[in-house]
């Protein structure tokens, strides 16, 4: 009874701290909006100025969307990886997904020269860049499920996924080499993540994906805590096994795809956020591990968001690198602390 307290506590904090941050993420910048004007703003009223107004709509709020959506994404398909394999370095793009959105962007980006000028025109646009990351990622992922369905041992498609990240990061590797410093620019610039860029008909898309696999995410909790111990153990459940793994991969899939199209590959985020979700709620089932790492996921997006604006200066970061830099640290403060409170 006393967790269950806790953990709705822990949530209702959790909520109040994702409202805050959303309402901040979006005032700050390099033009600073109080807090009441966006509140205005998104509630149907009007801002002090009519150019506050334009930016929290156009810009602002787009971008403060999308960093939810990567969070929420990006951390629940980590949870799912991490349970699968039963391997706590397991992230959203140990399927070689990341790999295979990279090989095809870089297909674009750095093979333009060999393309017509009309066709390379098209194909380097923010529209062709996500179809390209799309398709790559998608390639990828009917290699692993082909893969999936002829193999029983789980750990071989980890291996599987891995080898595929491998081939297609040669290729990049490959295609970088013979190419020129400013398409080697556009694509250091796409690798390093960004949330900026993302039109209104972009971010429907985007959560229409990462609703889907949301979706197909619940209805793998019940089998998720069973995989916990063993394979074994699942099927003696009555669990079916091998569906549920393919539901597993296909959510993840749909998740990490989508969000590396739109988003670029993010580090960090997948990763780190199910073990800081593990180690506040103290607790292995995914009923309280599914709602506490979206939480978390989203409001870590939207802080490493607002840092990389820089408030007051027209200097962005790349989210890639604050993820990893603000974020790391964190995750060992938490792992060493609570190594101490066990001792």
């Amino acid at each position: 009874m006393q967790n269950t307290n806790q953990n709705t506590l822990l949530f209702c904090l959790l909520t109040l701290s994702l409202v805050l941050l959303f309402l901040i993420n979006i005032g700050l910048g390099s033009v600073s909006i109080p807090i009441k004007d966006v509140f205005n703003s998104l509630t149907g009223g009007n801002s002090t100025k009519e150019t506050w107004q334009y930016i929290i709509i156009n810009y602002r709020l787009p971008k403060a969307i999308a960093a939810i959506l990567v969070g929420i994404g990006l951390s629940i398909s980590g949870l799912l990886m991490q349970t699968l394999f039963r391997n706590p370095l397991a992230g959203p793009y140990v399927l070689g997904l990341s790999s295979g959105a990279s090989l095809g962007v870089a297909t674009i980006i750095l093979g333009a020269t060999l393309l017509p000028v009309s066709l390379s025109s098209i194909l380097l646009s923010s529209y062709g860049i996500v179809l390209a990351s799309s398709l790559g990622s998608f390639v990828v992922l009917m290699a692993v499920l082909g893969v999936a369905q002829r193999l029983r041992d789980t750990m071989a498609i980890l291996i599987v996924g891995l080898m595929f990240g491998s081939l297609t990061s040669s290729i990049v590797g490959t295609l970088t080499y013979f190419s020129t410093a400013e398409q080697l620019q556009k694509f250091t610039f796409w690798s390093l993540g960004n949330l900026g860029n993302l039109s209104w008909s972009s971010i429907v898309i985007l959560s229409i994906c990462v609703t889907i696999g949301l979706l197909l995410s619940l209805f793998s909790i019940k089998p998720l805590n069973a995989l916990l111990l063993g394979e074994n153990y699942a099927r003696s459940l009555g669990i079916n096994y091998e569906r549920t793994r393919l539901i597993i991969i296909f959510a993840t899939s749909i998740l990490a795809g989508s969000i590396t199209a739109y988003a670029g590959p993010i580090a960090f985020i997948g990763l780190a956020v199910p073990h800081i979700a593990k180690l506040v709620f103290q607790t292995s089932n995914h009923t309280v591990l599914f709602w506490s790492t979206l939480l978390f996921g989203a409001i870590i997006m939207l802080i490493c968001d607002s840092i990389s604006q820089l408030p007051g200066s027209d200097i962005t970061l790349p989210i890639n690198a604050v993820t990893s830099i603000f974020g790391a640290p964190i995750v060992i403060w938490l792992l060493i602390r609570k190594r101490k409170m066990m001792n």
